[in-house]
């Protein structure tokens, strides 16, 4: 024994980072011992709700998968009924192009038929007109005319059917020669 006390024999260097086997072996023992506590307890519950949650993560993925799948059904649904819209709304324009092609031309034809009715109106009423003037000019001029023929005969020409056939064989006669100055400026162009 040393002046201290102490057994020099007896102390051995320890390490402090191994620790004695006693400790050692009461740790091991309370490790086993709370790793078997928690096995049989905790452990089935934890593996449970892992499950659980597994479970509810693949029942919502495949629900996902469906949605998704749902999702381009319609997508495509959608698609196409837009694309049936496009040809109908195409073809509906064709149509109404067509058609108010043919009203067009349906119009033009009868505003060109009401036009030639008038101008056929137009011109018979014209005709009508000269006619109608040429008459009351013959009778003026014929009345003219015998006036003026009984002031240098000096003689009234009241006889009507003599009158009649005088005017109107002058004015026949008139209307010949008119005739034919208009025919040879004809020729001569």
């Amino acid at each position: 024994m040393n002046a201290l006390g102490f057994n020099m024999a007896a102390e051995v260097p320890q390490n402090p980072l191994i620790p004695p086997i006693p400790e050692l072996v009461i740790g091991l023992v309370a490790f086993f011992i709370v790793f078997g506590f928690l096995a049989k307890k905790l452990l089935p519950n934890i593996n449970k709700v892992l499950e659980e949650r597994r479970t509810l993560i693949e029942g919502r993925m495949e629900e996902a998968e469906a949605n998704q799948a749902e999702a381009q059904q319609v997508l495509a649904d959608y698609r196409a009924q837009l694309a049936d819209a496009r040809h109908e709304a195409a073809r509906l324009r064709q149509e109404a192009q067509e058609q108010g092609a043919t009203l067009i031309a349906e119009m033009r034809a009868e505003g060109q038929r009401q036009r030639e009715e008038i101008i056929a109106a137009g011109h018979a009423q014209i005709e009508a007109d000269r006619k109608q003037a040429a008459q009351a000019l013959r009778q003026d001029v014929g009345k003219l005319a015998v006036d003026l023929a009984g002031k240098l005969v000096g003689e009234s020409l009241e006889d009507h059917a003599r009158q009649s056939r005088t005017i109107d064989r002058f004015l026949d006669d008139v209307e010949a020669k008119a005739a034919s100055d208009a025919t040879k400026a004809e020729a001569g162009r």
